[in-house]
Order: C-alpha cells, then sequence, then structure tokens
C-alpha cells in the first residue's frame, strides 16, 4: 500500500510504501544504473533508457528516456547527502519542467521483513504543475520499484 501526502503550500509532496527488500537491496536498486534502468518506467508511459552516476556527495547523475510518443527526456542533477543504505538524497532537474531545480529524498527504515520507503520531493511550489505531475507519478515509480524488488518486474514485463 501507498501513502501520498502533499505539504498545503504544494512545495513538498511525500510518498511512503513497505517492500519486502532489505535496505541495501532497495539502496541498490535505487543507485545502481544497470538495475534502474530495468524498473523505471512502463512502455505505455515513458521507460528510463541510460543513466549515469558519480555517486558520491557533489557527484553528478544524468538519467535518459525515452516517453512512449519516442520523444527523448532526461533528469539530471546532484547527490547531495549519501548513507547507505538508509539516505540518499540529490538534486532533481528534469527536462520537461523547464529551469524547475528540486530535491528527492529518499529514506530507507528497516522494518521486519523489509523497509519503509519514503520518498520526499520538495522545491515545487514556483511550478504548480510539476506539483500536480508529481504528486500522480511518484506512486507510480514506488510501486514499479516495489514490484521488481518483490516479483523481478521488469519495464519490458510491465503491461
Amino acid at each position: 500500500m501507498t501513502a501520498v501526502s502533499v505539504t498545503p503550500e504544494q512545495d513538498t509532496l511525500v510518498n511512503e510504501i513497505f517492500i519486502a527488500a532489505p535496505p541495501e537491496r532497495v539502496f541498490q536498486a535505487l543507485t545502481d544504473p544497470a538495475q534502474l534502468t530495468k524498473w523505471w518506467g512502463a512502455r505505455e508511459i515513458y521507460r528510463t533508457t541510460g543513466m549515469q552516476s558519480d555517486l558520491r556527495p557533489g557527484g553528478k547523475y544524468v538519467s535518459s528516456g525515452e516517453g512512449a510518443d519516442g520523444v527523448a527526456f532526461d533528469v539530471r542533477g546532484e547527490y547531495i547527502e549519501i548513507d547507505p543504505p538508509h539516505l540518499l538524497v540529490y538534486s532533481w532537474m528534469a527536462s520537461w519542467t523547464g529551469d524547475l531545480k528540486s530535491t528527492v529524498r529518499w529514506d530507507l527504515t528497516p522494518e521486519r521483513g523489509g523497509t519503509l520507503v519514503k520518498v520526499r520531493h520538495s522545491g515545487l511550489s514556483s511550478n504548480p504543475e510539476a506539483a500536480k505531475s508529481y504528486g500522480s507519478g511518484w506512486p507510480i515509480v514506488i510501486r514499479w520499484m516495489q514490484a521488481y524488488l518483490e516479483d523481478g518486474v521488469t519495464i519490458d514485463m510491465r503491461r
């Protein structure tokens, strides 16, 4: 089950999900380019096709992809805080939101039988349309990750 909340000023989106996998495994799925490109996407929406990552504070990343319509996109940023396997924080600049620079924070808390995953996306108040889009997008993304980690479901298997 996912839980979603938005702060009153729509600056921060918060999503939670329980994943039946240890925090180490969840952290790997989020940070290993070979794994991330297997689960982040669905053919009928978009798919992540590549990722380059320098996983260290101050290191840069760029994730590229393609929409169902064939249009290319990218998300890029810089790692701000990394505490494996419990915390990952990075800036987020998506090609489809213009010059909006926001922050994504993943908190991974061990729980009996798995991990409570909480993702916070903040810095959205200057772009209400982006906040609305991310508000519907993050619950889908964390369910994709859950399906990958619990059942091995990849982009190519997802219908």
